[in-house]
């Protein structure tokens, strides 16, 4: 059970926290004989979240769930909560300080995501920061049942990981750990989506300035435009849409308390 501030935005709840509480809850989270679920959101986890009640429970119902979108944050402000940059954190900038956290306290990583070659691309990267680092990896382009889903449980199983970073895309990455986590031999579970692809460089995020000012959507959008222009040309101005009704709906309810 975690002790940090919640959040609440639309029924969707996440924590504040920084990088650096986040990396060690995963640690200790790891050397523990429990499973802990540790989530993120971001504009599009808030509108899936929003309209799929699975979904909502699963964000609602992990052990942890930190802030992975500037969008997510400047909604909480508006809303009346007390947030800042520090409280959103992408786990390319981070994913380096947790392995070399992992190999610091001989916690092992099992990385399941990405197209083949990129899973072998981000261990040689790990593996150069933190040489002691246990990793092994497997590509996230399987059938999530049956025979060859079966195969990819085993591969985990005989590793048995303290983390398995999932990264197959919100919402298949969550289907596919509540599907499997009662079969799966890790202590924390870490849906993270494209992580892989920015870390190895696979997939431009843009530079520096962008991703730090809350424009990395943007980058994406030029970059993928075909695939990704659903998500930010309409998800974008719909969860705003939700918290400018959600702001009025709590302006309403206090004038009738006044």
């Amino acid at each position: 059970m975690n002790k940090f501030d919640e959040v609440n935005i639309l029924g969707i709840k996440f924590h504040k926290i920084n990088v650096f509480q986040l990396i060690n809850y995963v640690i200790e989270a790891a050397k523990s004989n429990r499973k802990t679920i540790i989530s993120n959101v971001n504009i599009k986890a808030m509108n899936l979240a929003y309209e799929l009640d699975w979904y909502r429970n699963f964000i609602n119902n992990s052990d942890l769930i930190f802030c992975d979108g500037f969008g997510v944050l400047l909604g909480a402000k508006m809303l009346g909560y007390d947030v800042n940059s520090t409280h959103r954190m992408t786990c390319p900038d981070y994913i380096e300080n947790l392995g070399l956290a992992c190999e610091q306290h001989n916690v092992s990583l099992f990385l399941l995501a990405g197209k083949p070659g990129v899973v072998e691309k981000a261990m040689t990267q790990l593996t150069s920061a933190a040489p002691n680092l246990q990793v092994q990896g497997h590509h996230g382009y399987f059938e999530k049942t049956g025979a060859e889903n079966e195969r990819v449980i085993q591969l985990i199983n005989k590793f048995n990981p303290g983390v398995l970073f999932v990264g197959f895309g919100m919402p298949l990455q969550e289907q596919w750990i509540l599907n499997n986590l009662e079969r799966i031999n890790a202590r924390v579970f870490l849906p993270l989506g494209a992580c892989l692809d920015f870390y190895t460089g696979t997939v431009y995020r843009g530079p520096k300035w962008m991703t730090d000012c809350g424009l990395e959507w943007l980058m994406r959008l030029v970059v993928e435009p075909h695939r990704l222009w659903k998500r930010y040309i309409i998800g974008n101005p719909l969860f705003f849409y939700r918290i400018f009704k959600e702001q009025i709906r709590k302006r309403n309810i206090k004038l009738e308390t006044e």
